[in-house]
C-alpha cells in the first residue's frame, strides 16, 4: 500500500513521521498541505472514512486556529462550515494527514505501528 501524506515541510512532527515511514519501508507520496490544501470533496470523504469527528483534522495547537477563535466558533457552525473552513487553509489542517487504509491526523507513533 502507498499512502499519501499531507505535511508542511516546516512542521518537525510532519519530519518525524516521515522519517518513520522510511524507517519502516512504507511507501508514501508527499503533498505539501499549504500549497496544495484538502479540498471538501477529499475532506468529506476523510471524515467519513476516519470515523473520526471533524475537530480531530483541525490544528488545534496552531496559530491560524488560535487567531480565529476557532476553540468558541466550532460548535456553532455546521459540519458542512467546519469542512469548507478546513478546505480554506491548510494551515487550519492537523498534520500530516496520513490517507491510505488507515486515516490518521497527527504523528502518534501508537497508531502508525499498524500501518503495512
Amino acid at each position: 500500500m502507498k499512502y499519501l501524506v499531507l505535511e508542511y515541510p516546516k512542521c518537525s512532527t510532519c519530519k518525524r513521521a516521515l522519517q518513520y515511514l522510511d524507517e519502516h519501508h512504507i511507501e508514501y507520496e508527499k503533498r505539501n498541505i499549504v500549497l496544495e490544501n484538502p479540498t471538501e470533496e477529499e475532506l468529506n470523504t476523510w471524515v467519513k472514512e476516519s470515523g473520526r469527528e471533524i475537530k480531530s483534522f483541525f490544528n488545534t495547537s496552531g496559530n491560524l486556529y488560535k487567531e480565529l477563535h476557532l476553540k468558541d466558533k466550532l460548535p456553532e457552525m455546521s459540519s458542512q462550515e467546519q469542512i469548507a473552513l478546513l478546505a480554506s487553509n491548510g494551515m487550519l489542517v492537523k498534520r500530516p494527514l496520513l490517507i491510505g487504509d488507515k486515516i490518521l491526523s497527527g504523528f502518534k507513533e501508537k497508531e502508525w505501528k499498524e500501518l503495512k
